[in-house]
């Protein structure tokens, strides 16, 4: 009589059972590896040791600061607080540009601010998509509710879609009906700070999201960009009504029209690739590579990975020895998942199924499965 199962253990580490609100893992999940940390284990004295295994329980180790892996409370916080921040600096620069209209009476220094003010509401669904990614899985949804920063990307890709066809229709406007802009030094100014305010946000928002792993909070930050051109195309074209070109504002707005164009294809295709599933083969090339110097696993098979919001699942099936017990071949799954969990950044959960190796001769046990492919 076979013994079932007997080599085809499956472990979920560093998983929450939030249907019952219990945690499953280990606290390795969450470790990142600091300089100097194989010299810490063999530091001197039995106090040093011992303050050190604390340390352990509580300080993340990393392997370099690019690839932190930060829980989901962490990450959602930093997205809310990038953000917060940001709608607050925007709220500034277009509070400024408002007064300078009231003052100047430009027409497209009011499009800019309008444009600004509004581009700052982007940060809405973001924030509810990070506050929803907070709430634990349920029945219904299993995998959480990661999958609303996806669904934020998709609102931001359409504001900047719709940021350019608002750019291209004024800069039509205004090249068929050429206006004189008055007061160009204070619209200058008032246009260098809507560039300076939105390229600062473009790149704060841009660094946090790649630190989280966030491709809404990207199309965000590149959206800010946009907003920054446009400013800049009010700043050019005052400088061209100052030299008397009155044609100068609606051509370079139809240039920056254009590079906002090219914004959204970037914008675009990294939210389809997240939402497609898409990850980075590099990754999948650092894991495979990470499970083939796990001691026990004798071959890599199929390897998935997906985003779940700015989290990253894996799931792999390995091959060990046939002649392993279950619980042996269980611990064989442990360490290949450590082994994941410290090579992928981002990673917050992996499922490693343990294969034994093909025999020639005997049935594969897989074969009642084939007619569900």
């Amino acid at each position: 009589m076979s013994e079932p199962n007997r080599t085809h253990p499956s472990h979920g580490y560093g998983q929450r059972d939030d249907q019952y609100g219990h945690e499953h893992g280990h606290s390795c999940a969450r470790h990142e590896h600091t300089p100097g940390h194989e010299q810490a284990h063999d530091g001197p004295g039995r106090w040093s040791r011992l303050w050190h295994r604390a340390a352990h329980l509580i300080t993340p180790h990393r392997h370099e600061a690019v690839d932190k892996i930060d829980s989901a409370l962490e990450t959602s916080a930093a997205g809310m607080r990038t953000l917060w921040i940001s709608l607050g600096v925007l709220a500034v620069t277009a509070t400024f540009q408002a007064v300078v209209v009231v003052l100047s009476g430009s027409v497209a220094l009011l499009g800019d601010t309008v444009h600004n003010a509004a581009d700052a509401l982007t940060a809405v669904p973001l924030g509810v998509a990070f506050i929803l990614g907070r709430r634990a899985a349920t029945r219904r949804f299993t995998y959480g509710y990661g999958r609303a920063e996806d669904l934020a990307g998709i609102a931001i890709v359409a504001t900047i879609a719709a940021s350019a066809a608002l750019a291209g229709w004024a800069a039509v406007d205004r090249l068929l009906d050429p206006q004189r802009i008055s007061h160009l030094p204070a619209v200058a100014a008032a246009a260098l700070v809507g560039f300076v305010g939105n390229e600062w946000v473009a790149r704060y928002r841009i660094r946090t999201g790649r630190r989280i792993g966030s491709a809404a909070l990207v199309a965000d930050g590149l959206h800010a960009r946009t907003d920054g051109f446009t400013s800049l195309a009010v700043l050019l074209g005052a400088g061209g009504a100052a030299l008397g070109w009155r044609l100068a504002d609606p051509i370079v707005g139809l240039l920056i029209t254009a590079a906002i164009a090219l914004v959204l294809k970037d914008a675009a295709r990294e939210v389809f690739r997240r939402l497609m599933d898409a990850v980075d083969p590099a990754l999948v090339d650092a894991a495979a590579a990470a499970l083939r110097e796990v001691t026990g696993v004798t071959e890599v098979g199929e390897l998935r990975m997906r985003w779940i919001g700015h989290r990253l699942r894996a799931e792999v099936a390995i091959v060990v020895d046939g002649d392993l017990s279950i619980r042996a071949a269980h611990q064989v799954a442990v360490e290949a998942e450590h082994a994941l969990l410290h090579a992928v950044p981002r990673l917050t959960a992996a499922l490693v199924h343990a294969d034994p190796p093909a025999v020639t001769g005997e049935p594969d046990p897989h074969a009642r499965l084939a007619h569900h492919a």
